[in-house]
């Protein structure tokens, strides 16, 4: 599990990039000491031996789903 460190997020260009397959995903919220969190939670792919089994989670805070946001925003040009 990681929790996102938006000091430590840059970006970097790579020379060989590929398209992952879509996996099931879930999120949940929640807070801990008064902070609300988000939690996505992605499952291994169908044909994976256990593919019930969380392969990753990434929490973010609000301050992080918010650079999130404006990073997506700036990128993709979204209003």
């Amino acid at each position: 599990m990681a929790q996102m460190d938006i000091e430590n997020i840059k970006r970097i260009e790579k020379n060989r990039n590929t398209i992952h397959d879509k996996v099931y995903t879930t999120y949940t919220i929640f807070e801990k000491a008064g902070e609300k969190y988000i939690q996505f939670d992605t499952y291994g792919r169908i044909v994976r031996e256990n593919p019930e089994k969380i392969s990753q989670s990434i929490q973010l805070d609000r301050e992080t789903a918010q650079y999130i946001v404006n990073l997506l925003i700036r990128e993709f040009g979204l209003k």
